[in-house]
């Protein structure tokens, strides 16, 4: 039996919930908006992460060569002093040549200030210290390297180790004995050096104090050693600015190629202090860097 239907309610209710294709369109449009949406800011967050990952990684390369620098830049002219060391502090200024390798030394007594120009030659030549040198170092001197009041002047001349550069100038001026009864100097260099190949060139000026504790009862230089206070500045191979503060004496042993302990506290411009440890004695390149609590190891690359 059929039913009645009441007029204006059959189809046209039925027909009422039912989607019109345009509506199934314009919803599955804004479901497919909304995913977009998403994945667009995923996108973005994860370009922002990756971004400020790669600042962070370049900022901590560049920070890490900063201290790199530093590091060559004091082991090289700390070496340039012991060339001279070596062919100095005798009874007439010149002791005999034990680091090897120099081709001639030649002493000028009758100019004033006297002057040594001490030639490595360019052969290469592998010195008892491991180290390659090449090139001159011209050295002015007013007196003996023990007298107080000396002032002896430094100038590498195109002048090579291990394949870097030193130019620049470094004097040094013995003040007498301090209250312990050792011989100290005043160290000031003024100085760049350029990496092998030219890859890089950095800037480096100190001002020191430099503490003979020991050896000075014998001729041999080998047995000396040295304690160095002051502080220094310089300009990394990508420019940055820093300045340095020595905060436990630089032990520097002319036995050794190394700073072999001590401590400094390195300030680069924008960037965190960080306290440099050259370790506890032993003779090697390395060193201990600590910035925001986080220690890490490097060497330097001389």
């Amino acid at each position: 039996m059929n039913l009645p239907v009441k007029s204006g309610t059959s189809e046209k209710n039925n027909l009422r919930f039912k989607p019109s294709y345009p509506t199934f369109v314009h919803m599955a449009q804004n479901q497919f908006d909304m995913k977009m949406k998403n994945i667009w800011w995923i996108a973005l967050v994860f370009i922002l992460a990756t971004m400020a990952s790669c600042r962070r990684d370049r900022k901590e390369t560049l920070s890490n060569t900063i201290t790199v620098d530093n590091s060559t830049a004091e082991n090289l002219y700390s070496d340039l002093f012991k060339v001279v060391d070596n062919v100095s502090a005798s009874e007439d200024g010149i002791r005999d040549e034990e680091i090897g390798c120099i081709d001639t030394i030649i002493v000028d007594t009758l100019s004033s200030p006297r002057s040594v120009l001490i030639d490595f030659g360019d052969d290469q030549c592998v010195g008892d210290d491991g180290r390659t040198r090449t090139g001159q170092i011209y050295v002015t001197y007013s007196g003996r390297y023990r007298d107080g009041g000396t002032v002896i002047t430094i100038t590498p001349q195109n002048y090579f180790v291990n394949g870097y550069q030193l130019s620049g100038t470094k004097t040094v001026t013995n003040l007498g004995e301090n209250g312990d009864g050792d011989l100290h100097y005043s160290i000031s260099v003024n100085g760049s050096i350029t990496a092998p190949g030219s890859a890089w060139t950095s800037q480096w000026q100190s001002d020191r104090i430099r503490t003979w504790v020991e050896g000075q009862s014998t001729m041999t230089i080998w047995d000396d050693v040295y304690e160095i206070t002051g502080s220094a500045e310089g300009v990394n191979r990508n420019n940055v600015p820093y300045s340095i503060l020595i905060t436990s004496p630089l032990r520097a042993e002319i036995g050794c190629r190394w700073i072999v302990s001590g401590s400094m506290v390195l300030t680069p411009e924008d960037y965190d202090p960080r306290v440099i440890d050259f370790g506890n004695g032993e003779c090697n390149n390395g060193f201990t860097v600590t910035v925001n609590g986080e220690t890490n190891q490097y060497g330097s690359e001389d």
